[in-house]
Parts: structure tokens; C-alpha cells; sequence
């Protein structure tokens, strides 16, 4: 699996501009509120979902976004969801509960995971998301976030959540 120290050089080998902050281990949205302050852009919060088919999913939207779970499957089109276990995240994604992030795809190398993007996100021009750690929070532009993406060969499922409708696909 992939570590941040591998998350970095591949952003550095992608040319995607990045700033890295380190600060105390955050593990939910609403803690680490100085911290987020001092960072400029869209903050995240990820949620790790297995469905009742046992498909995966990543959903990242912004840190404050309400996300109706027990409607979104009817928007995404998969089963019933759930949260996924810590082991079957630490398998597929490399990362620990507090640790979810986008960049953690980089270890999703069978493309077993699909990945929801929440629209506020899509449309800001710079996102911060942990890198791999919740330990540290790095920022990208949106164009550096496409571009990470692109070179991972994952495309979002980009839905507004106020709205419960996908946006693109």
C-alpha cells in the first residue's frame, strides 16, 4: 500500500501543485475547527460504504454537507448502504477510521472502489483532503484534483447532495 511519503511523490511526479499542513490527528468533521481556519478551501469529510452487493464506495463531500444514506443508493444506483468494516477499508484503501480520504485511491489499484463526488466539491477551486494520514491535510487546486484523478484512471460520480441528483457521471 501506498504512504503518504508515495502520495507526495506522486503528486510532485504528476506536477500537481500542493501544500501539506501536519497538526494533530483529527477523526471527525467538527473537530480541528483552528485548523481548517488556517487552511484556505473546501474542507472534506469521506465515508467508506460497502452496499448490500458488497460493492465499495468512497463518498467525498464537503464538511458540511448532509448526506442522506438511506436515499442515496437510490441515486446512485447500488444496493442498500453501510458503513464499511476498519479491516476491509485498511484491505482496500490503505487507510485506518479518521484516515479516509480521496487520495486514498491511489491504493485502490483493482478499482474495486467507486467514488462519489460530492458537487460543492467538484465546483470549488481548491479541496484539502488528509493524505492518507489524519495526521496532516493537503490542498489542490480543483484542476490538481482532476488531474490526480486522471492519472489514478478514476472518474467520480459527481452528485448534489442538496439536491440528490447526479450531476455527471
Amino acid at each position: 500500500m501506498k504512504t503518504r511519503a508515495d502520495l507526495i511523490a506522486r503528486l510532485d511526479a504528476e506536477g500537481i501543485a500542493h501544500d501539506t499542513l501536519d497538526h494533530p490527528a483529527v477523526f471527525r468533521v467538527g473537530e480541528g475547527e483552528a485548523i481548517k481556519a488556517a487552511i484556505p478551501g473546501a474542507h472534506t469529510k469521506n465515508l467508506f460504504l460497502k452496499d448490500a452487493r458488497d460493492q465499495l464506495w468512497l463518498i467525498s463531500a464537503q464538511d458540511r454537507t448532509v448526506i442522506d444514506l438511506k436515499r442515496l443508493h437510490l441515486v446512485i444506483g447500488s444496493a442498500r448502504l453501510s458503513f464499511g468494516s476498519p479491516a476491509l477499508m485498511e484491505a482496500a484503501l490503505g487507510v485506518t477510521p479518521g484516515s479516509v480520504t480521496a487520495f486514498a485511491l491511489i491504493n485502490d489499484t483493482d478499482r474495486r472502489m467507486r467514488f462519489v463526488l460530492d458537487r460543492n466539491l467538484a465546483e470549488a477551486s481548491r479541496v484539502n483532503f488528509h493524505p492518507l494520514t489524519n495526521t496532516a491535510t493537503t490542498g489542490v487546486s480543483q484542476a490538481g484534483f482532476r488531474a490526480f484523478l486522471a492519472a489514478i484512471g478514476v472518474t467520480p460520480l459527481v452528485v448534489d447532495f442538496a439536491t440528490m441528483a447526479v450531476i455527471a457521471r
